[in-house]
């Protein structure tokens, strides 16, 4: 099978919990360290090493993508993947369906593909067409079409403002200032800042959105990576980003474990009880995910260090909170099924913009909670779980992995809870399913 191919779907029966959880978990490599590690290899001036990879569909479709502008992938060894920039510029690499004399990008359902490839794809010498999944071209992607004709690159997109698109790249971006309403997503500024040391005059970059730019901690993993590869940047004021013109090195990156994929572990103690340590867990990161850790300890569990990892000890009797996770919304999919289980109040806001994700999350996660017995209150920007419910039935995955997530999660507690597609999962780890069935029967 094509790894970078839709998958094709498979209901699943989520394993109810007999008994409190004893497990002991790894957990791939995280999306947005690889996503981001493979651009800026891409952009450097020598080879690169990423060891530790996230090997799943978004992953290996950035790959796709970066082979197709000229850029070497050798993905042969899991565990080391070795990035070589071509010795002078990008360029479009005719594929077996030429396009247009250049090449095809397929995003899947990736925002990582669909936003940081085409201002790469921008420095590149010909044309570079990106479409993806049928959900895909339902996700936005104005903020970056908007951004690179403000910079001057040529986009062809119908009047679409999103999927599909043609970036008619000549092979230099003048760079330089440039305002941008980063408010729906994170990534249109990690996007640009990555491609900037290329940019002719550099990029000197502002938010002047009516709402702050979502999921913060990105914005410092991407900075902070970026100085890694030795780019100058500077993001000393609220709102703007200013990266000098200049060379990236090729260097070794190490790709922490991913904490998002972690979180379902560890809300499942909190599901049900018990014990689960997830191997690996970084005591220092930029990682969003890693705000689980304060999370469950407000919810009543208990987070302990050990030199294998962090464990979180369960407890059912889950506290009501009421959140904001603009920083964290990843989150918030595997925290609702959680909720939508127990006795509530509970209330999650900050999270407008995961509207715009693999689906539109808030009005999924309701429509779903409301589907088990959950009395439940939506707002714009998030929801309200009054009470939970516990009825079975057909849990909806819409294509996207995190509702996989909170399936699973609350088919801890509803006997016979059946996903009706497990297969989404693929985008960022293939073996969920696998993994998490052996945590349940404590074979983990």
């Amino acid at each position: 099978m094509n790894a970078t191919a839709a998958p094709k779907e498979r209901r699943w029966e989520a394993p109810y919990a007999e008994a409190e959880l004893d497990a002991v978990v790894r957990v791939p490599g995280s999306k947005s360290m690889t996503a981001r590690a493979l651009i800026l290899a891409a952009l450097a001036s020598g080879p690169s090493t990423i060891r530790r990879p996230l090997i799943a569909r978004d992953t290996l479709l950035m790959v796709e993508g970066l082979r197709s502008i000229g850029v070497a992938v050798d993905t042969g060894d899991d565990d080391a993947w070795v990035v070589t920039p071509p010795r002078r510029s990008l360029r479009a690499v005719d594929s077996q369906s030429a396009f247009k004399g250049g090449t095809e990008v397929d995003c899947g359902l990736a925002g990582t593909v669909m936003r940081f490839l085409p201002p790469v794809a921008a420095l590149a010498d010909g044309p570079v067409g990106f479409d993806g999944d049928p959900h895909a071209r339902k996700r936005p992607n104005d903020g970056v079409i908007k951004a690179l004709r403000d910079l001057g690159v040529a986009i062809e997109d119908g009047g679409r403002m999103a999927l599909p698109f043609t970036v008619n790249a000549t092979g230099n971006v003048k760079g330089g200032e440039l305002e941008v309403d980063a408010s729906k997503t994170s990534q249109l500024v990690s996007a640009l800042l990555m491609a900037a040391p290329r940019f002719e005059n550099g990029l000197d970059l502002r938010h002047v959105g009516d709402r702050p730019v979502p999921s913060r901690p990105y914005l410092d993993m991407v900075v902070h990576m970026m100085r890694q590869a030795g780019a100058d940047v500077d993001d000393s004021e609220p709102n703007r980003w200013r990266v000098a013109p200049g060379e990236l090195q090729g260097r070794e990156w190490v790709i922490e474990p991913d904490l998002q994929n972690a979180a379902p572990f560890l809300i499942a103690a909190a599901a049900v009880g018990g014990r689960v340590t997830v191997e690996g867990w970084p005591t220092e990161t930029t990682q969003a995910g890693d705000k689980i850790r304060d999370l469950l300890v407000q919810l009543g569990s208990r987070v302990e260090w050990s030199r294998g990892g962090l464990t979180v000890v369960g407890s059912p009797s889950v506290l009501p909170v009421e959140l904001d996770l603009a920083d964290a919304a990843e989150l918030t999919p595997t925290l609702a099924a959680l909720f939508g289980v127990n006795k509530g109040p509970f209330t999650i806001r900050g999270v407008a913009h995961i509207r715009g994700h693999e689906t539109d999350r808030v009005s999924a996660l309701v429509t779903e909670l409301r589907k088990i017995g959950a009395d439940v209150d939506e707002f714009e920007d998030g929801f309200r779980v009054n009470s939970g419910g516990r009825t079975t039935g057909t849990w909806a995955t819409y294509a996207d992995h995190r509702m996989a997530h909170a399936g699973a999660v609350a088919g801890l507690v509803i006997p016979g809870l059946v996903l009706d597609d497990v297969a989404c999962v693929s985008k960022t780890w293939p073996d969920f399913a696998e993994v998490w069935e052996r945590a349940v029967r404590g074979d983990a």
